[in-house]
């Protein structure tokens, strides 16, 4: 089983069609498209990059998110999560957008905080979604209210209703992946331990333990040199992995100290995303109306499907693969592209060759959020 996920690296090896279409010149689809529906978020997280990602908010409304995920599906994208920027649980569209987006053949998949989240509403949406993720960085309900920045009643709520969708998914025998997510700084690494322990008595079937990721400026203060000291508490978190639940750290991410080795952005053809307020822009480090440059449209004002056609949205693409751009100086660390960035910088040099790459004949879960 835990050889299905893919929780450090990427899954562009079963996608070879479109990375060669890339590579001819042709303008390709997305493969996956990460969202949200809001920017807004009732948590005040202390490691929150969101809160550096402002930029003109606009409202999207049921009929804006159904027409992109029509357009989306039309296009060739294959999957949409909603993640992003803001807490989409914030919006009333939610449930809606799930269902339709499942029903118009896109893969479905949710990243939340959890407190919103309807309890009598996880039986409709469930079935839809590939996977359900819960960014909790605690396992005890005092850190958890400092961390998230929420009363400590917030911490036993979320609990419960992740023990309901453990439960629906064993009663209904659904294909939907539930798992946890701990953003980690060096400072909170006594959380290691006691979240390990709560995601395996609450039935889930993963914890990923990621990085922080600061801007080019470090806002955030980020010393990513301490992640060498957390290994053993890492390793040992990971030997609590068994048949049914996996403890996973991004370990290429956290041993990097924050640094790339690769100086032109080629990912988000593939992975591209949008922020809550409907911005389309390469990737979440350029929301912020301080990267106007990067920015390509909306979606509240535009129909994503003319977005994506617009000599606007390639010129984009075309500026952070030049020689204006610098992808170690320019942006922020560790971004949601960097193992697909990785992937591609070696392949436009020649470190890797198309025709000798063979997927592996199992293709791993969640195939379609590259």
């Amino acid at each position: 089983m835990q050889q299905k996920y893919v929780l450090d690296g990427h899954k562009l090896l079963h996608h070879l069609d479109r990375v060669e279409a890339w590579l001819d010149g042709e303008r390709i689809s997305p493969v996956t498209i990460d969202w949200s529906l809001t920017r807004a978020c009732t948590y005040k997280c202390i490691y929150c990059y969101g809160q550096l990602q402002e930029n003109p908010r606009k409202k999207i409304t049921k009929k804006v998110a159904f027409d992109f995920l029509d357009d989306a599906a039309d296009i060739g994208v294959k999957a949409t999560s909603l993640v992003s920027d803001g807490e989409s649980t914030c919006s009333p569209i939610l449930y809606d957008v799930i269902v339709h987006g499942k029903e118009v053949g896109l893969d479905m998949a949710l990243g939340t905080n959890g407190y919103l989240l309807k309890d009598e509403r996880l039986h409709d949406i469930l079935p839809c979604l590939t996977y359900l993720r819960f960014n909790i960085s605690a396992g005890e309900p005092e850190r958890y209210a400092y961390i998230h920045g929420v009363p400590k009643s917030y911490f036993y709520k979320v609990r419960n209703t992740i023990k309901k969708c453990v439960e629906i998914k064993e009663e209904q025998s659904l294909d939907v992946t539930i798992g946890l997510q701990m953003v980690l700084m060096p400072e909170l690494s006594d959380q290691i331990l006691p979240l390990t322990q709560l995601g395996k008595e609450l039935g889930v079937d993963y914890l990923v333990i990621k990085h922080c990721s600061d801007d080019e400026l470090g806002s955030l203060g980020i010393d990513y040199s301490k992640y060498s000291e957390l290994h053993p508490l890492l390793r040992e978190a990971e030997s609590c992995s068994d048949d049914r639940y996996l403890v996973q750290a991004k370990w290429s991410k956290i041993l990097s100290e924050g640094k790339r080795r690769y100086a032109l952005c080629y990912g988000p053809p593939f992975i591209l995303q949008m922020s809550g307020s409907g911005l389309v822009a390469p990737c979440g480090m350029f929301f912020s109306d301080n990267y106007r440059k990067f920015h390509i449209g909306n979606i509240v004002d535009t129909p994503f499907k003319k977005i994506w056609q617009s000599d606007r949205y390639w010129e984009v693409m075309d500026l952070i693969t030049s020689d204006e751009f610098n992808a170690k100086t320019d942006c922020g660390c560790l971004c949601l592209q960097h193992k697909v960035n990785e992937f591609l910088w070696d392949l436009k040099r020649d470190n890797i060759k198309l025709e000798d790459i063979e997927p592996k004949e199992i293709p791993p879960m969640h195939l379609n959020f590259v």
